[in-house]
C-alpha cells in the first residue's frame, strides 16, 4: 500500500459525496470514482474531486491504484461488488446493510477474513457516545435494566418516493429497520455491551415502520420505534440507558450532549469538557461550542479503517461482522414480524 491511502468510490450519490470528504479528512486521496455510466463517473469525478473517472466498477477494483475500495451503491449490489474487492486483495469500506440477507452478510464476512472491511455504523463516533460508553463500562450506571429510544425520519412522510429503496430488487425487504434501525441496535449494543437476546416486532405502514420490544442476554428490557414518516424528525436517533446508579440519554439532532440522569440530581455534559473520558476526547477534535456532526464522525470512521490498514486497529472499529449482527437482527424482526410472535435473534 502507498504512503497515502488511495481510495476508490463506487456510487455518487449523497453518501458517496460524505465518503470522498472523510477519505481526504483521513489523509487519503479518491483516485477514481464509478457510477452509473461512463459519462456519470466522468461528471462525480469532477464534483467529488478523484483524480480521474473509472468505466465502470470492475476496472475501479482492479486498479493498481486503488488500496481500499468504497461502496455506495444500492443494497442489492452490496455482495457482488465486495466479494469482487476481497477477492482483488482489495480493504472494503461498505455501506449497510452488509446484504440483503443473513446467509449473504455471513458468507461475506467469512471471505473477509481478518481483511480490513469495515461497515459505516459512524454514531458511534460521537463523542457523547463515546462518554456514555466509558461511564457504563466503567459501573458508573449500576445494572442496567431498561434500554429504549427511537430512530424517527420524515423524508418518507407524505408520499414521498424511496427511490431504489422502495425497490425490493434493489434495496431487500426490509425497509426502514434495515435502513436506520440497525444504527439504533448497533449503536445501543456498542455503547452498553448487551446483545439483544429475543424480540417482538411489528412493521407497519408498508414497512416505514416498526416497532420492536426486546431482552438482552445480561436481563435488561427494552423497547425501539423506527420510522421513516415521522413529520418533523429529520434524523432523531435517541437513546436513554438506564441503571440503577445512573442513566445516558443522548439524541444525534442534538449531539453536542450527554444527558445524565441521577438519583439526586440531572446533569448535562457538553462535548469538550475536561470531565469526559479520554475514548471520548479522542474524537472531540473542535473546540467546545463549536458543533461536530454526522460528517466528523463519517470523518472519524474513515480515519479509523485507515489507521487499521496501517496496522494500527482502533478500539470500536465496526467490521464486517457487526454488519452480520445488523443481519441477523434484521432477519429476527422480519420473522417476528410475519409470526406475530417473539423470537430468538441468531448468536452473530
Amino acid at each position: 500500500m502507498a504512503d497515502q491511502v488511495r481510495a476508490g468510490i463506487i456510487g455518487a450519490g449523497f453518501i458517496g459525496a460524505v465518503h470522498a470528504q472523510a477519505v481526504r479528512v483521513g489523509g487519503g486521496t479518491v483516485t477514481k470514482v464509478a457510477a452509473s455510466s461512463p459519462d456519470s463517473s466522468a461528471a462525480a469525478a469532477a464534483r467529488l474531486g478523484a483524480l480521474a473517472p473509472a468505466a465502470g466498477a470492475e476496472e475501479l477494483i482492479e486498479s493498481d491504484d486503488v488500496d481500499v475500495v468504497h461502496i455506495c451503491t444500492p443494497n442489492s449490489l452490496h455482495v457482488p461488488l465486495a466479494r469482487r474487492a476481497l477477492a482483488a486483495g482489495k480493504a472494503v469500506v461498505c455501506e449497510k446493510p452488509l446484504a440483503t440477507s443473513l446467509a449473504d452478510a455471513a458468507a461475506l464476512a467469512a471471505e473477509a477474513g481478518d481483511g480490513i472491511a469495515t461497515v459505516p455504523f459512524v454514531y458511534r463516533f460521537y463523542p457523547a457516545v463515546r462518554e456514555a460508553r466509558a461511564r457504563i463500562t466503567a459501573g458508573e450506571a449500576g445494572e442496567l435494566s431498561l434500554l429504549h429510544g427511537a430512530y424517527l425520519q420524515d423524508w418518507q412522510a407524505g408520499g414521498a418516493s424511496a427511490g431504489w429503496r422502495g425497490h425490493p430488487a434493489e434495496g431487500g425487504a426490509h425497509r426502514a429497520f434495515a435502513d436506520i434501525g440497525v444504527h439504533w441496535c448497533d449503536l445501543v449494543e456498542f455503547v452498553t455491551g448487551h446483545r439483544i437476546a429475543r424480540l417482538c416486532a411489528r412493521t407497519t405502514g408498508g414497512g416505514t415502520t416498526t416497532t420492536v420490544q426486546f431482552e438482552t442476554m445480561a436481563g435488561a428490557a427494552g423497547a425501539v420505534v423506527v420510522s421513516q414518516t415521522a413529520i418533523g424528525r429529520r434524523n432523531s436517533l435517541r437513546f436513554s440507558l438506564d441503571g440503577t446508579s445512573a442513566s445516558y440519554a443522548f439524541d444525534q439532532e442534538h449531539p453536542e450532549q450527554l444527558h445524565i440522569g441521577g438519583l439526586g440530581a440531572n446533569t448535562v455534559l457538553d462535548r469538550g469538557s475536561a470531565t469526559m473520558s479520554p475514548a471520548a476526547a479522542r474524537y472531540s477534535t473542535l473546540p467546545p461550542g463549536h458543533p461536530q456532526g454526522y460528517q466528523d464522525c463519517f470523518n472519524a470512521f474513515v480515519s479509523d479503517t485507515y489507521r487499521a490498514l496501517r496496522g494500527d486497529v482502533p478500539d470500536g472499529l465496526p467490521t464486517f461482522a457487526d454488519g452480520v449482527r445488523a443481519a441477523a437482527l434484521t432477519d429476527a424482526v422480519v420473522a417476528s414480524g410475519t409470526s406475530s410472535t417473539w423470537v430468538e435473534v441468531p448468536a452473530s
